[in-house]
C-alpha cells in the first residue's frame, strides 16, 4: 500500500518528499529482452537522515570524522513511514532479486557513501544477506487477532493479564467520565473541514514537542482524494468542541490497519491511548481486521495489548574500513536486540493460553 503511486505521488506533489526537503527520487527500472518492464523501485538520494526511523546518525558522524562525506546516500524506503513491506517491485522473484544487484551497481557508480533498504520482507532480507549487505533489527509493537479469533473488544480485554486488564478498563472509564465523545469518519466522510481539524491537531502536537511535522494539509487532502478507502479518522470532542484526532490507515485486502498520525488541541488525560490504541483495536475487531501496527518504538504499547515484533533492514557501506567497523557494531547491537526481545517476550500482556499466533508462523508473506 505504501509503495503505491498514489501514496508516493502525494508525498511529492505536496512538496513533502522533494529535493528541497532532502528527498531526491530516482526510479531504477529493469527491462527484459523484449523491452517489457520487469522490475522497478523508487530509491531516494538523501541529504540527511530524518524521516527514516532506522537511525544512522553515528554512521554519518564516523564518516565525517574520517574526512568522508556521508551525504548523499541512497535510501530504499517509503518516506516517513516505518511500515514493513516489499521494496523491490517486479513481476517475479527473479526480476526483483536482479533489481537489488542493479541498485548496488548504481550505488557504486554514483560513488555514494552507502545504500540502505528499510523495513524489508523476509524474502528481500534474505536476498540482501546473500549479496553481502549488513543486517540490522529494530522492534515495533503490533496487535494480532487471536486464533481462534476474539469476537469483540470485551473478549480481547478478557485475554489480558489481570493487571493490564484492570488498567485498560480504568483508562477507558476515565476518558468516558471526562465527557469525551468519539466519532469515526471513514473514506469520503473525511471532508475538507475534517482534514483542516486533523492538521491543526497534528501540527500543534508537533509544536508542543518543539519540532515541525514532515507532512502538510496538501498531502492529507491528496491522500483523501486518491486513497479514501484506506483512511479512518477518529475524532474526539469535549463539550461540543473537537479537541483531538487520530488518523488510521487501512489495507482492507490484507485486513491490516496502521496507527500513524495523532494530534490534540487540548490535553485530556488518557485520550491519546483511547484514540491511538483502544478505538483502533475496537474498530479492527468489529470490522474483521487481523493486524494493527502501532507505529515505531514505544514499549508502553505492550500494556495496551500490542506485542513486540522484529523488523529488519539491510545496509551497504562503500568505505571498507568503516564497513568493517559498522559490521562489528551491528553484531553487538544485534546481540543486545535479541536479549531485549527475549526480555520483552517474558512480559507479554496476554495470558499464555490467549496469546495470538506468533508473527510469521503458518502465515504467507504479507504484501503491503
Amino acid at each position: 500500500m505504501f509503495q503505491r503511486h498514489a501514496w508516493l505521488a502525494a508525498l511529492e506533489r505536496s512538496a513533502c518528499a522533494v529535493p528541497r526537503t532532502g528527498w531526491q527520487a530516482l526510479v531504477p527500472c529493469l527491462y527484459d529482452d523484449a523491452g517489457a518492464l520487469a522490475a522497478a523501485c523508487v530509491v531516494y538520494a538523501k541529504g540527511h537522515s530524518m524521516g527514516e526511523y532506522v537511525f544512522d546518525w553515528s554512521w554519518a558522524d564516523a564518516h565525517e570524522r574520517c574526512g568522508l562525506p556521508y551525504y548523499p546516500k541512497l535510501l530504499l524506503a517509503t518516506p516517513f513511514t516505518p511500515v514493513r513491506g516489499p521494496r523491490l517491485l517486479g513481476r517475479d522473484p527473479g526480476a526483483r532479486a536482479a533489481l537489488l544487484g542493479a541498485l548496488l551497481d548504481l550505488a557504486r557508480k554514483a560513488q555514494v557513501s552507502s545504500l540502505h533498504l528499510l523495513f524489508l520482507t523476509d524474502e528481500e532480507q534474505a536476498w540482501c544477506e546473500a549479496a553481502g549487505l549488513m543486517s540490522r533489527s529494530t522492534v515495533q509493537y503490533h496487535w494480532r487477532q487471536a486464533v481462534p479469533p476474539w469476537p469483540d473488544f470485551e473478549a480481547f480485554i478478557g485475554a489480558l493479564n489481570h493487571d493490564k486488564r484492570k488498567k485498560l478498563r480504568q483508562e477507558r472509564r476515565k476518558v468516558r467520565e471526562s465527557g469525551v465523545e468519539i466519532r469515526r469518519l471513514r473514506g469520503r466522510e473525511i471532508d475538507a473541514p475534517a482534514w483542516e481539524l486533523f492538521v491543526r491537531c497534528y501540527e500543534q502536537t508537533y509544536a508542543e514537542h518543539g519540532s515541525m511535522p514532515y507532512l502538510n494539509l496538501d498531502f492529507f487532502r491528496r491522500l483523501g482524494e486518491a486513497m479514501p478507502e484506506h483512511l479512518l479518522l477518529i475524532v474526539a470532542s469535549l463539550q461540543g468542541e473537537d479537541v483531538a484526532c487520530s488518523l488510521i490507515l487501512l489495507d482492507p485486502a490484507l485486513r491490516r490497519a496502521y496507527g500513524r498520525y495523532w494530534g490534540a488541541l487540548r490535553h485530556v488525560p488518557l485520550l491519546h491511548f483511547e484514540l491511538c490504541y483502544y478505538e483502533p483495536l475496537q474498530f479492527c475487531l468489529e470490522q474483521g481486521f487481523e493486524v494493527f501496527e502501532g507505529g515505531a518504538q514505544g514499549s508502553h504499547k505492550m500494556a495496551r495489548g500490542l506485542l513486540p515484533v522484529e523488523c529488519r533492514s539491510a545496509h551497504w557501506v562503500a568505505e571498507p574500513r568503516l564497513r568493517a567497523a559498522i559490521a562489528a557494531h551491528l553484531d553487538r547491537e544485534g546481540e543486545m536486540m535479541g536479549e531485549q526481545l527475549e526480555e520483552l517476550r517474558r512480559h507479554l500482556p496476554l495470558r499464555r493460553e490467549s496469546a495470538p499466533q506468533a508473527p510469521g508462523q503458518a502465515r504467507r508473506e504479507e504484501i503491503m
